[in-house]
């Protein structure tokens, strides 16, 4: 039956009869991925892992960051955000904790001050903007994006000391804690140098962050003439700006980790171990000891910070060090994105995770299946250009329309009316190509939820969060694929005895101390993808439950959930701040 056939054939409710559904199933194949295969994944990854936190110069970099919030921070910072995509400037107002009024009650009185103090908001957004950083801003030359970055930036300011004009002295020195989502090297928690970007931009390594965006805003501070303030479109006064202090520099993952330590402080029983972005990029932050870390990376940090004991590591997982294990799932997709991006081998993982290339990864795996495995194979003159041309399938697009929640004949309208076929074409969107796009963007996405999975659970195994068992002594516990409901016999697999660390970075002094009972480990995340895309948190956690359950009983009665950071960009660069200026 040809492609129009099957589309006849599905107006009324019933299958295609032909050999395209089969011919779809064999095609998809090498997208599958199981419980067997995730496991063995989590495992190597930590083997891999605990060998580049040794000795790579480039991936599990230790920050300046020795020490986490309390929770009791006050104050307020400028926070800046600059993102793959978009910068955000914004006054964070940290309000602290209420726990110490809650010890001075006790019983039932206790517990719901706990609740409330729970879910009390803890910090405050002020008078915060945003702007897409356009593609030509990131192939400029570094000094003219600084300087955008710059402007921006005075606009807020100049915003904030007009709201506060006649009631508030204007300072003469703002602090300020500014989260970049690109890789660098850090000493100390006031200056980076940056590492190869990515992501589109081409601004050059060893680039001094901090000393760079200072520059970009310095002019702000210099009284202009009318004339030249006039000509500048984001400059609003011709009275100088404040100065800005740097109080705090991090990537957008340590950001995100702080941002939830802060905010979780008042949750009984659980406590942060790792933060994750899965957006544009991907990334994951974890805290790990001194002794689990070249001795190389960490002198510097420990000359600075003698009494610390650990740190909290940009791991960079998605670079190519780190994705050894990958080749045991990569595809003939894969590899085709990978040899025509931007930086063929860099990001492995990425390039499977994503979100710069989700959209582009179906959109190559369609296009292979309707011009060489449907029958009749569809002639690429006959597709919508967006199917047929490189990266014009966009992430935003399966996301939003693709990933929703209806019959694969209502997509084929939907994707008729968005991305229709050439004129000249005699071919047409039915409900078996609709169903195909539909099938390949959904297994795309659990493979990524999947692979997240895995890298998350590797790296708490890695530090001894939790443990897994070595795959060949795997003593198989079978969980239900689509009910996530355990076997009722489960089997106690016999456990590697790693580690017996519990908590590997302590809080800021003044911290509450724990509370008896089960552990749960919160895994902070941020980004478009895990965020947005319908169905892929839930996915993600699934999968780690399942890892979990299949490694057995944990100490302390350890469960692993994600929890969102919300802006954790933004409000972690405040956070971190705030620790690193005196009252």
């Amino acid at each position: 039956m040809s492609e129009l056939g099957s589309a006849h054939a599905a107006s009324n409710g019933s299958a295609p009869i032909d050999d395209n559904y089969d011919e779809l199933e064999r095609f998809v194949r090498p997208l599958l991925i199981d419980d067997d295969t995730i496991y063995h994944l989590a495992y190597e990854f930590s083997q891999v892992y605990r060998h580049l936190a040794l000795h790579s110069s480039e991936q599990f970099l230790p920050t300046p960051v020795t020490h986490l919030p309390s929770g009791n921070e006050t104050g307020q910072f400028l926070a800046i955000d600059v993102g793959s995509t978009n910068l955000r400037v914004a006054f964070i107002e940290l309000l602290g904790d209420l726990d110490d009024q809650t010890q001075t009650k006790i019983g039932l009185d206790r517990t719901r001050e706990t609740i409330r103090n729970a879910q009390r908001p803890r910090v405050r957004r002020t008078l915060e903007k945003a702007w897409p950083i356009g593609e030509h801003l990131k192939k400029d030359k570094t000094e003219d994006l600084f300087a955008w970055i710059g402007d921006c930036i005075a606009e807020v300011v100049g915003d904030r000391l007009s709201s506060d004009s006649g009631r508030v002295e204007a300072p003469d020195v703002i602090n300020m804690g500014i989260t970049f989502s690109f890789p660098m090297m850090q000493d100390e928690l006031t200056s980076a140098t940056l590492m190869p970007m990515g992501k589109g931009f081409t601004i050059t390594s060893d680039l001094d962050l901090g000393s760079t965006l200072l520059k970009g805003y310095a002019r702000h501070t210099r009284r202009q003439s009318p004339d030249l303030a006039a000509s500048r479109s984001k400059r609003r006064r011709l009275g100088p700006l404040p100065r800005l202090r740097i109080a705090a520099i991090t990537n957008d993952t340590i950001a995100t980790f702080a941002s939830l330590a802060y905010r979780v402080k008042s949750l009984p029983n659980s406590r942060v171990a790792a933060g994750i972005i899965v957006g544009t990029g991907c990334n994951a932050t974890i805290p790990m000891k001194f002794s689990d870390l070249g001795e190389a990376k960490t002198v510097r940090i420990r000359r600075a910070n003698p009494d610390a004991t650990a740190t909290v590591v940009n791991t960079e997982i998605t670079i190519a060090g780190a994705c050894g294990p990958l080749e045991a799932v990569t595809t003939r997709w894969d590899r085709e994105l990978d040899e025509h991006c931007a930086r063929p081998g860099f990001q492995p993982l990425e390039y499977m995770t994503g979100g710069r290339y989700i959209g582009e990864l179906v959109r190559i795996i369609f296009y292979d299946y309707m011009t060489r495995s449907h029958r009749p194979p569809i002639p690429p003159a006959s597709l919508p250009s967006t199917v047929v041309h490189s990266y014009s399938f966009t992430t935003t697009f399966v996301s939003a329309v693709v990933a929703r929640s209806w019959s694969d004949a209502e997509l084929a309208v939907e994707l008729k009316r968005r991305i229709p076929p050439p004129e000249s074409s005699g071919w047409a969107w039915s409900s078996h190509s609709a169903g195909a796009l539909r099938k390949i963007a959904h297994l795309v996405q659990v493979r990524s939820a999947g692979l997240i999975a895995a890298s998350t659970v590797g790296l708490l195994h890695t530090v001894g969060e939790i443990t897994l068992q070595e795959p060949s002594l795997d003593a198989r516990v079978d969980v239900l694929m689509e009910g996530d409901t355990p076997n009722a016999a489960l089997a106690t697999p016999r456990l590697l005895s790693y580690r017996g660390s519990r908590e590997v970075l302590s809080p800021a002094p003044g911290a509450g101390a724990w509370k008896a009972g089960p552990e749960e480990l919160v895994i902070a995340y941020t980004g478009g993808i895990i965020q947005h895309y319908p169905n892929f948190k839930d996915q993600c956690q699934r999968f780690i439950d399942r890892l979990v359950m299949r490694a057995g009983p944990q100490d302390g009665g350890k469960s692993v959930f994600l929890r969102e950071a919300r802006d954790g960009g933004i409000i972690g660069a405040g956070v971190l701040a705030s620790l690193n200026t005196k009252p």
